[in-house]
């Protein structure tokens, strides 16, 4: 086994969790997941600790905030206190603002189904930030989280290996563009593995571990 492969396989094995999954979401191409998949990209677009942003998506969704519907029709100050008890502080407020606009944004525009969002995208990766970048919150930044974790269950954004991913990769002696590391794993793993280069990114032990490897 090859150094990039050895590497590759403790990626997926020690640091390959989808941030999806640890909110508690079972991504599928269906309306509810997909919508708390931009819950916890909202969550997520902003300099806060990720796994704070998974617990307060966590606490949402069992506040019963697991659709556009449900999320537009909850009072500010309950998604205040949803996100008071992860501990989402400074950003509380302005979130709760924003989760309630974008709710009321999805359920206008794409009528609560994110579907109808890549439909009109067409399966172009660009057209599906733009969209994602109307929702309020989302940046570039954002909009490539989403996508990221998305294509676990959205085959034609593989392989989505957003910057971040890509300069990890880089740091740890791999293929470093988007096409190359998705020749590394299936491509049902792509997702995982875009997971996997973030959090070690964010994670200096683990980083020094993987390069010693």
């Amino acid at each position: 086994m090859t150094t990039v492969d050895t590497i590759t396989s403790r990626l997926l094995s020690e640091h390959g969790r989808t941030y999806a999954r640890e909110a508690g979401i079972t991504l599928r191409d269906k309306p509810a997941p997909l919508y708390q998949l931009l819950v916890l990209t909202v969550l997520c677009s902003v300099r806060i600790n990720a796994g704070i942003a998974t617990g307060a998506a966590r606490e949402l969704f069992r506040a019963g905030l697991r659709t556009p519907r449900a999320m537009a029709g909850s009072g500010w100050q309950d998604r205040v206190d949803a996100l008071g008890r992860a501990h989402y502080v400074r950003y509380d407020e302005s979130t709760a603002t924003a989760l309630g606009d974008g709710a009321r944004l999805v359920l206008e525009r794409w009528r609560g189904d994110l579907r109808r969002m890549r439909e009109q995208a067409g399966d172009d990766p660009d057209a599906l930030r733009r969209s994602l970048r109307e929702v309020p919150r989302i940046g570039p930044v954002g909009a490539g989280i989403f996508c990221r974790e998305a294509q676990a269950v959205w085959p034609w954004l593989r392989p989505f290996f957003d910057d971040r991913a890509c300069e990890v990769a880089k740091g740890l002696g791999l293929p470093h563009t988007p096409r190359a590391l998705g020749r590394l794993v299936p491509p049902e793993d792509h997702a995982r593995l875009a997971a996997a280069l973030v959090r070690v990114g964010l994670s200096k032990g683990a980083a020094r571990e993987l390069r010693a490897a």
